[in-house]
């Protein structure tokens, strides 16, 4: 039983993980975007305009953060499972580290 309770949750995390990486796909990254804001900051002649792009900036760059934070936490845990000898665990960390790190670039 404990067994079968382990194969959903890993289908259910698998499921999500595809959805999200859909998510990461359909729009540009938060690194494309934090690029972009700066450069407009940069660019505009105005301090409004200039504050509101380089927030939207600060913003996305701290959600790239936290994805590559979440990535190297991932790629971490599947070191260790996979010396553990734990193929499974080792490969879903391995995904999640891969989803991470492409919703950060």
């Amino acid at each position: 039983m404990k067994l079968t309770n382990m194969k959903h949750t890993g289908l259910l995390a698998a499921i999500l993980l595809t959805f999200c990486s859909f998510g990461a796909y359909a729009v540009e990254s938060h690194m494309e975007q934090a690029l972009k804001h700066a450069e407009a900051a940069a660019k505009a002649d105005d301090g409004k305009t200039i504050a509101e792009h380089a927030e939207a900036a600060k913003t996305h760059a701290k959600t790239a953060d936290e994805h590559l934070d979440a990535g190297i936490k991932s790629l971490n845990d599947a070191i260790d499972h996979g010396k553990m000898k734990h193929p499974e665990a080792a490969k879903k960390a391995a995904e999640e580290a891969l989803t991470h790190l492409k919703a950060a670039q």
